[in-house]
């Protein structure tokens, strides 16, 4: 991916690993749009940051996501890059499921970026280059027990991502899976942003962002704190890992 001369939008960029991401990119000099439900989370980045552009688009609704594209689009004729990032991550006792949660989070996670995607690919294929990036998670390859619908919502996603990119390999548009670790937000709450087994976020986006600039050509944006999980089946370090993962969702589900 080029980092620079790019128009650049990325869904659940108000907060978060999208919020670090829309200013590194815009450090770099490119035009940055971000997208969300939250008016009031949006507001708070482009109040710390004027030069991002904002606005609203609810992922979950198949209508919004074609007024969105449609507008996008029409706003930001030069739109190059999309970046999949908006996502949610709940605990879940499946013994007592709660079925409109679960599939809250199907839609966010699976179904925006596929919307969304879907709506916006004839736009980027008229670019002279464009990337889809896909946001995925270290739990797509081991699974956190207690966030299952999550779990198989990263699974799918990166899935999709390597047919996506198999599917586009004679276009313009390129096709990148970004693999976050646990990482310093508020995904899951409060207790996420200051646990210091997470890694902080600056430092996350930090290392992205020099994988991107270290190898242009990379189809996989994987730093060493997530690559253990990334390559655990190939190492057969899976069993460790999903144990260890598992002994930490439990924690979480004692301490929500």
């Amino acid at each position: 991916m080029q980092l620079h001369d790019n128009t650049i939008l990325i869904t659940g960029g108000g907060s978060g690993i999208g919020r670090g991401l829309a200013d590194a990119f815009h450090a770099l000099g490119n035009t940055v749009v971000i997208a969300g439900r939250s008016q009031r989370t949006l507001d708070e980045a482009t109040a710390a940051n004027p030069d991002l552009h904002a606005m609203t688009l609810d992922v979950t609704e198949p209508a919004d996501v074609h007024r969105f594209a449609h507008e996008v689009a029409e706003r930001f004729p030069a739109l190059n890059v999309l970046i999949n990032n908006a996502g949610v991550m709940r605990i879940e006792d499946v013994t007592r499921h709660d079925l409109a949660g679960v599939e809250a989070i199907i839609a966010t996670n699976l179904l925006g970026p596929i919307r969304l995607t879907a709506a916006l690919i004839p736009h980027l294929a008229q670019q002279p280059r464009a990337t889809v990036m896909n946001v995925t998670s270290g739990l797509a390859f081991v699974p956190l027990a207690a966030t299952p619908t999550y779990n198989a919502t990263k699974a799918a996603l990166h899935s999709y991502t390597l047919s996506l990119r198999e599917q586009l390999r004679d276009t313009s548009v390129e096709v990148i899976e970004l693999v976050p670790p646990y990482v310093q937000t508020r995904l899951t709450g409060e207790h996420q942003a200051t646990d210091p087994r997470a890694m902080p976020l600056d430092a996350y986006i930090a290392d992205t962002m020099a994988i991107l600039h270290d190898h242009p050509d990379a189809k996989e944006v994987i730093i060493e704190r997530v690559a253990p999980l990334r390559h655990a089946e190939v190492h057969g370090t899976f069993d460790e890992m999903f144990g260890h993962l598992s002994a930490m969702g439990r924690e979480f589900s004692a301490n929500p």
